[in-house]
């Protein structure tokens, strides 16, 4: 079984993921919106892509659950991302002059990341469910997340440093050096990590069909695949407009507002960490609890952000951090509650479990990034900048009210596997 170096070695190929994936959803979002000009609704569509293609998540843990290893999926996403994400930065500086070959190329780059993404992310996932005691999978799931939004953090922290002044060619080269860190990174994380580990004999080959039908008939899967699309979908409602609204509203650069996604990024890993130690490593309070603190507290931050007015630019960056952190919170225990639900079922086919719920989670993030972004280029046909933001933040936090409640529900046997307890439907006896 991995032990903690063996987990925080997996967590650096998150760490890649994240440095890259932060480049699409903050950076170059921004570029388009306010240096070039595009509706929101472009980064919007371009990102929503990204996302669908993740419906792949399903076949991606599938086919992981059959090979028994992972390890060459991890590499093969990863370089996938980078090779798209270069191709993305690209597709900036022909935008100015050839707007359909820059879509284009956008959309192609935007699709390999998404499909890398889904590879990547999966398979690790699924080794971190399967190498991994059950006491401490709560526990690897959060180092694991962690570095995730360290990546973003820090990614997020030095492109924002070295951007400004703004041009095409800057952006290529710091994207570029940016995607060949995260690919060597990955490959020494991931050397001789799965080598040392038993093999995972693989699941009984099932085609991936029935595959998915055998977990979509637990009704624990069902509910918990619910309550993710609901409660992601309000997480990235926000994710496109934020750094439109702090360039529209209050006048940041693009440097500053890549610094504010660092801001929000440092604030969500110090929600994880916090929930990380407290709720899966002293084990205070529930996964369930920690999980609806985190959406009121993320609901309360959104609600002062659409209030905040234009000559309050002191206060954004506190209250971009006070909902990082709810986020965090949020996250860290609706993941280590996923991980803890991966195992429990009729089968083991951790990876294809985890694929239906990372396709939902995928599916939300993009529906609600592009329903974010199309709600404000409406709103802005016939109410002030400002005003047109408002809305989306309140519905926001709506949607994650609503997820308090719908986690009472959803988030339960999250405690050891009982599999000898499971009903053939999948419900406890």
């Amino acid at each position: 079984m991995l032990d903690w170096a063996g987990v925080l070695r997996l967590g650096l190929v998150n760490y890649s993921i994240g440095s890259i994936t932060v480049l699409m959803v903050s950076t170059l979002n921004r570029v388009m919106v306010v240096e070039l000009g595009l509706p929101a609704l472009v980064p919007g569509l371009l990102v929503g892509f990204y996302y669908v293609l993740q419906i792949s998540r399903p076949g991606w843990g599938h086919r992981s659950d059959m090979g028994g290893r992972r390890t060459p999926l991890m590499l093969t996403g990863i370089a996938v991302m980078s090779l798209g994400a270069m191709l993305a930065a690209q597709a900036i500086g022909i935008f100015p002059d050839h707007r359909a070959a820059g879509l284009a190329l956008s959309t192609l780059a935007y699709g390999m990341i998404g499909l890398g993404a889904g590879a990547a992310g999966t398979s690790l996932l699924a080794l971190v469910a399967v190498a991994t005691p059950q006491d401490r999978r709560a526990g690897a799931s959060t180092i694991v997340w962690l570095m995730l939004v360290f990546g973003i953090a820090t990614t997020a922290a030095i492109v924002g440093r070295f951007l400004d002044p703004y041009s095409p060619a800057r952006l290529l080269g710091i994207v570029g050096a940016v995607a060949a860190a995260a690919t060597l990174l990955s490959i020494v994380a991931l050397a001789g990590v799965e080598r040392r580990l038993p093999m995972t004999p693989p699941e009984t080959h099932l085609p991936l069909r029935e595959g998915l039908t055998e977990i979509w008939r637990e009704p624990p899967s069902r509910r918990f695949a619910l309550f993710v699309f609901l409660s992601i979908t309000a997480y990235f409602l926000q994710d496109l407009i934020l750094e439109p609204y702090a360039g529209l509203v209050f006048g940041f650069t693009p440097g500053q507002t890549t610094s504010m996604q660092g801001v929000q990024s440092s604030g969500v890993f110090a929600g994880m960490a916090t929930a990380g130690l407290l709720a899966t490593g002293l084990r205070i309070g529930s996964l369930r609890n920690w999980v609806r603190g985190g959406c009121i507290g993320s609901a309360a931050a959104l609600t002062a952000i659409a209030l905040a007015g234009p000559l309050e630019a002191g206060r954004l960056l506190p209250l971009v951090a006070a909902l990082g952190f709810s986020n965090g919170v949020f996250a860290v225990a609706m993941i280590a509650a996923m991980m803890r639900l991966a195992s429990n079922g009729r089968s083991r086919r951790e990876g294809t479990r985890l694929g239906i719920w990372g396709a939902a989670q995928a599916l939300a993030s993009g529906f609600g990034g592009l329903i974010g972004a199309a709600a404000v280029d409406v709103l802005r046909l016939f109410l002030p900048v400002r005003l047109a933001f408002t809305p989306v933040f309140m519905l926001e936090a709506v949607l994650f009210l609503l997820s308090a409640v719908l986690a009472s529900r959803a988030i339960v046997g999250t405690g050891e596997p009982q599999r000898d307890n499971m009903a053939p439907n999948g419900e406890m006896l």
